[in-house]
């Protein structure tokens, strides 16, 4: 392990202890059925879970991030990122045993800062990905050449997203007032046509800021329709989607003086998968493009994260296009709860992207 000389010996050796322990995932049923209830007892039996769980999950990613090819991991952001997981392992190793109602509440608050402290952790592991692309000669073609580092990226984004429900499903269930048919993260009857609605109309409203109009949106599908999903993680895939479309639609009909052609969203209720497509007249992507728009080391837009910028805002500033993480994020998103992402191109017509999510909540987690 690299650069670790900010840590003792005895916590580097405990985190490859524990990044060798067997992670042990749960579904999105069980995440629902489990805070139904959210008695004393439950609280407490989940706060033991997250005592032991979250160690492991987070020790696994300390030590990939110290083992990171073409000295990605020496690059500052990322020690930055890294030494975040290794705080967040001592906090949790150094929390003793959880026997009652004030360890469960002393141990909730804990957690609740470190999902806070992690709160950069994407733009600022952009940023070392953008320090290390800086180096390495143009010539080599970052698609093939970094797929190592694609793969890792991956695994450790999938696993954020993990971390994240967990202590966040964990951390809601102490809502006294929770708002009707939610248990935690999860609405229990989550309209998806709303949903979209939502997260369409956000996406508009920023490309009405950059651009200075907007094209229609206009959504299909039957708005009583309802099954248990996490809103704030389907959002943020409309969200993403739908931004896309404005854009492509907006850059093609920038100097027509024709009308943008609207970007429809379709919701069709499957009995295995809920599936919303977007699709757009943007003038799609050429297919030499299309393995391209999963990495992260690919965007057609310049890059929001200046090398001098403030990190601490980075989480709030939303454009039109970021830093090429949208898409492949969102497919994390997608498969966290045994769904999908797909994207159809036809080159000068335009794209369609379909979201496949599961209905049936049975899927474990992956666990990278």
């Amino acid at each position: 392990m690299a650069a670790l000389e900010a840590f003792s010996k005895r916590l580097i050796e405990e985190v490859q202890k524990w990044g060798c322990m067997k992670q042990t995932g749960v579904s999105l049923r069980y995440m629902m059925e489990f805070g139904s209830k959210p008695t004393q007892r439950n609280l407490l039996i989940s706060a033991q879970f997250l005592h032991k769980e979250l160690p492991i999950r987070i020790a696994r990613r300390a030590i990939e991030l110290d083992s990171l090819p073409y000295g990605l991991s020496l690059k500052p952001a990322v020690l930055k990122v890294r030494d975040w997981y290794m705080d967040s392992f001592r906090d949790l190793r150094s929390f003793p045993e959880i026997k009652d109602a004030n360890d469960e509440k002393d141990f909730t608050q804990m957690i609740k800062a470190i999902k806070v402290r992690h709160n950069n952790v994407v733009p600022m592991m952009a940023l070392g990905v953008q320090q290390l692309k800086k180096q390495l000669s143009p010539t080599r073609t970052p698609s093939q050449d970094l797929h190592e580092i694609h793969q890792f990226l991956d695994r450790f984004y999938m696993s954020r997203i993990g971390i994240r429900m967990l202590i966040g499903q964990h951390v809601e269930l102490h809502n006294p007032n929770p708002p009707p048919n939610c248990v935690g993260y999860i609405h229990t009857r989550m309209s998806p046509v709303e949903v979209a609605r939502h997260a369409s109309e956000d996406a508009r409203c920023i490309c009405l800021r950059e651009y200075g109009s907007a094209p229609d949106i206009n959504i299909y599908g039957d708005p009583d329709f309802t099954f248990p999903y996490v809103p704030t993680h389907l959002h943020l895939m409309v969200f993403e989607l739908v931004k896309n479309s404005l854009r492509a639609v907006q850059e093609r009909f920038l100097d027509s003086d024709k009308v943008p052609p609207p970007i429809r969203i379709i919701v069709a209720d499957g009995d295995e998968d809920v599936t919303i497509k977007v699709s757009d007249e943007g003038g799609g992507i050429p297919r030499s493009g299309l393995p391209k728009i999963f990495t992260y080391l690919y965007s057609t837009a310049k890059n929001p994260l200046d090398e001098h910028a403030d990190l601490g805002t980075a989480d709030t500033v939303v454009t039109m296009a970021g830093y090429g993480y949208g898409l492949p994020i969102s497919r994390l998103y997608a498969r966290y709860f045994g769904g999908d992402l797909q994207i159809i191109s036809m080159e000068g017509y335009g794209t369609d992207a379909y979201l496949h999510l599961s209905r049936l909540g049975d899927s474990q987690e992956p666990l990278p």
